[in-house]
């Protein structure tokens, strides 16, 4: 197994873009340098959908990466998404992650899958050839229960179990099946870090894992910290206060409709704490309408997540 340590927090923070739309690498800094100072923080994961990794050119994949290593490598574990639709592809991605500094990978389920399904044997395949042609250390990351693309309970097992794979991402957003499989996991593979990634509603999970794996991490890491620690103490109490506390931001940021306008919702906020200074997304992502700024805002406020300083 590996020696990476992910049982806490590891957000996935955003990818700022200066107003012209080029990636902005002071902003990136920035926003790393604050994230890896708050305590609890395991590591950062970028490249994946609250990074806007596919609208990257595998260039700018790469300069992301080494900007993140550059500047809190030497402390945090940078680990990439890998999104690469063939294997091969993918494979050939995770191996520039690997010379860029990446520390693991988060490999997603290739995207065809979403809408059409996969052959039985596929996403071992997939997992075995990336860890074989690279030997970076793997996620496994497990799609939500409504998509095509999500992973039942035996290849989930087969791919924990296999070289390289030493911890799983699971959204499956399905507690029913959330209930069954992680104790399985658990037992079958017990080394296996179980990290959510629920943002949405993390209360439910947060009594099951070693920690959470969430774009919300790049926002609000100060209580996150806090209720992945009251999950592990079993202090329903506290979690549930901190989940009260982080319900107004929650709505404002992931329950706007298409699980997509978290991300341009999360870079609004991250401007509102004055870790960012724009908010510019990249195509086929869109500005939120009129007032959701102040919503956001006024959700931060409510929640008590101050405004921080944070230096270039």
């Amino acid at each position: 197994m590996s020696s990476i340590d992910l049982r806490g927090l590891v957000p996935a923070p955003v990818t700022p873009f200066t107003p012209d739309g080029d990636v902005d690498h002071g902003q990136l800094r920035r926003l790393a340098r604050w994230l890896s100072d708050v305590q609890g923080v395991k590591g950062l994961v970028c490249l994946g959908h609250a990074g806007e990794g596919t609208f990257l050119t595998p260039r700018e994949q790469v300069a992301v990466i080494e900007t993140l290593v550059d500047e809190v490598g030497d402390r945090t574990p940078i680990i990439a998404g890998i999104t690469g639709e063939g294997t091969a592809v993918a494979a050939e991605e995770t191996a520039r992650a690997k010379a860029a500094g990446a520390a693991a990978g988060l490999v997603y389920p290739s995207h065809g899958w979403l809408r059409f399904g996969f052959q039985q044997g596929a996403p071992q395949e997939r997992y075995r050839e990336i860890f074989e042609a690279t030997g970076l250390p793997l996620i496994l990351f497990q799609y939500p229960d409504v998509t095509k693309a999500t992973y039942d309970l035996d290849t989930q097992l087969e791919i924990a179990a296999q070289p390289g794979v030493f911890a799983t991402k699971n959204g499956v957003r399905n507690m029913r099946r959330w209930y069954t499989e992680i104790p399985a996991l658990r037992r079958e593979v017990p080394d296996l870090q179980v990290l959510t990634c629920h943002d949405e509603y993390l209360l439910p999970t947060m009594f099951d894992v070693d920690g959470a794996l969430v774009g919300y991490g790049s926002l609000a890491p100060e209580p996150l910290v806090q209720l992945i620690a009251a999950g592990k103490a079993k202090d329903y109490a506290a979690a549930h206060a901190i989940h009260e506390q982080l319900l107004p931001v929650t709505k404002a940021v992931y329950h706007r409709g298409s699980h997509m306008e978290g991300t341009v919702a999360l870079k609004l906020g991250l401007v509102h704490r004055g870790v960012l200074d724009d908010a510019t997304v990249r195509s086929p992502l869109r500005p939120l309408a009129q007032g959701a700024a102040a919503e956001i805002g006024a959700a931060l406020d409510e929640a008590r997540l101050p405004a921080v300083g944070v230096t270039v």
